[in-house]
């Protein structure tokens, strides 16, 4: 585990709206720690130092609680809907050595054969891993593949020490071809001679009017 997870984690005895909104004024993140049969701790985190860290999904934070070293896991990140600002967040007690379940990102790297596209089924796969060995993501190569190729969840190469837990058979990436939409060209063409049929009559009534 990289040494930037540590965070000096301050324990906090206010609670409510108005507290939460003082904190977060002071470019703090309010936040609870619970789990293994522990009591809850509320605490505030650095605000600039959590949300840098919070950019990658299932990290384990090493928290500094006044000269009392815990591992957590963060479980649910709360942000203002519009401002996309943290309000909250939720961590879980963990220990060296102990295995979590998680979803991991499933990234895919390459580009498959010409003409075709690859579909990303399962954004994410879940699986158990060591708490402080979570991988990052899993990178699914779709380099070459043709129309048709299909990659299940199964098929997905896993890190040592790392077990799926999702099924083996979910389709994770499916490759096709694109299917040209004629409809809109044949309502088109449609509409056209539809046109050019009333434009003909209406010439014909024109004629025949004039010859009366």
């Amino acid at each position: 585990m990289s040494e930037n997870t540590h965070l000096a984690a301050e324990v906090r005895s206010s609670f409510g709206k108005g507290a939460a909104r003082k904190i977060r004024a002071t470019n703090k993140i309010p936040a609870v720690i619970y789990g293994h049969g522990t009591e809850p701790r509320h605490v505030t985190l650095p605000g600039h130092e959590t949300a840098l860290l919070l950019r990658k999904k299932n990290v384990v934070l090493t928290l500094d609680i006044e000269g009392d070293e815990q591992l957590a896991l963060v479980k649910d990140v709360q942000k203002d809907p519009v401002r996309q600002l943290i309000e909250h967040i939720d961590l879980i007690v963990v220990r060296k050595g102990e295995k979590v379940i998680v979803d991991v990102p499933v990234h895919l790297e390459g580009e498959s054969f010409a003409g075709t596209i690859a579909m990303l089924e399962h954004t994410t796969l879940t699986v158990e891993a060591e708490a402080t060995h979570i991988p990052e993501n899993f990178v699914v190569s779709i380099e070459g593949l043709e129309e048709g190729t299909q990659i299940h969840a199964g098929q997905v190469e896993l890190p040592k020490g790392t077990t799926l837990v999702t099924d083996p058979e979910a389709l994770v990436v499916v490759v096709s071809t694109p299917q040209l939409d004629t409809t809109s060209d044949a309502d088109g063409s449609a509409d056209e001679a539809a046109e050019g049929a009333e434009a003909s009559e209406g010439a014909e009534g024109d004629s025949a009017e004039a010859a009366e």
